[in-house]
């Protein structure tokens, strides 16, 4: 076998697609049902409001390339460059920033047009991924000439060898978690921003209106929990439901009962600590990518996984 890509969220499919595009045999496993990876949605009545990335940002030229195309196709919108500051629960004036792109199909519509010309394996649960006697790595004791794990520090750490280059890299490395509410209410009725950043407050780091980002002004909102709150509910997120929803309206001054809410807990949102490099790759044919190699954002993930492809292609002549 060629080349295996563990994991297909953005930075893996794009690794994918990159290798493919070399000439290089590839496939991409994932466990899950579906591709995206931390570019989730949650669906309610069909209509999808993203609960990972809220948002993403460009400063690179390749990215930007990239997602003049997306937009091209239809599946990207501007959305905006100024977001709400709240210092507790005052809000203390508007931030303004770099353009925030928005999907009104939701950011897994990106990973799913990224994985078209790619062989992808959903339901497929690796095991371990270990070096060779010849030199190839083995994903649950199949050989393949590279294996890439895109995917957090501590998944991944759970499928390698620590004394390994690469196992050793991911070891011990942490991440922050969040809780990432959907709240639905019967109609709109909070003060207009698009989304704010919630600074020292005890239960709420963000909060967006969905309706504003997806574009259909849908009574929709998605508040993001602070790291310190979800790991006090690591173990049933869904206690935090009443104390977010509550937090929420306390901050946007509504009184209103929602009439659905739905909690995702997400264990590995973001590391601690920033890299330097793009991506990992050793002489045992074992690489890494995914936002964890840099600033974690959209665009971190889809340039690790497109350099590490690059790399991988020409260590393997594509």
């Amino acid at each position: 076998m060629g080349v295996i890509v563990v994991g297909a969220g953005i930075a893996g499919v794009t690794c994918a697609g990159e290798l493919a595009a070399r000439g290089v045999d590839v496939v991409v496993l994932e466990r899950a049902r579906g591709v995206g990876g931390r570019l989730a949605v949650h669906r309610h009545d069909g209509r999808p409001a993203d609960i990972g990335a809220a948002y993403f940002t460009v400063s690179d030229q390749e990215f930007d390339t990239r997602v003049r195309q997306w937009r091209r196709d239809g599946l990207v919108r501007e959305w905006t460059d100024t977001l709400a500051v709240f210092e507790g629960t005052t809000r203390i004036g508007d931030s303004s920033g770099p353009m925030r792109w928005a999907a009104p199909g939701g950011l897994p519509s990106l990973v799913t047009e990224s994985a078209r010309d790619v062989t992808v394996r959903t339901g497929c649960e690796v095991g371990e991924i270990r070096p060779g006697p010849d030199g190839r790595p083995r994903v649950d004791g199949e050989p393949c000439d590279a294996v890439v794990l895109a995917m957090p520090d501590p998944q991944a750490a759970r499928l390698l060898d620590p004394h390994t280059a690469a196992g050793a890299v991911v070891a011990d490395r942490e991440w922050d978690p969040i809780l990432a509410l959907t709240i639905g209410f019967a109609r709109r009725g909070w003060p207009e921003l698009p989304a704010a950043f919630v600074n020292d407050h005890p239960v709420l780091a963000s909060v967006a209106d969905d309706g504003d980002r997806r574009g259909d002004r849908a009574p929709v909102l998605v508040a993001h929990s602070t790291g310190a709150l979800a790991r006090a509910h690591e173990a049933a997120p869904e206690a935090a439901v009443t104390t977010m929803t509550a937090a929420v309206g306390r901050l946007l001054g509504t009184a209103a009962e929602p009439e659905w809410t739905h909690q995702h807990h997400w264990p590995y949102a973001a590391p601690r600590e920033r890299r330097d490099r793009s991506f990992h790759l050793d002489d045992d044919g074992i690489g890494l990518a995914g936002d964890g190699w840099g600033r974690s954002r959209v665009q971190t993930a889809w340039l690790s996984g497109l350099r590490l492809g690059r790399e991988l292609a020409g260590r393997l002549g594509g």
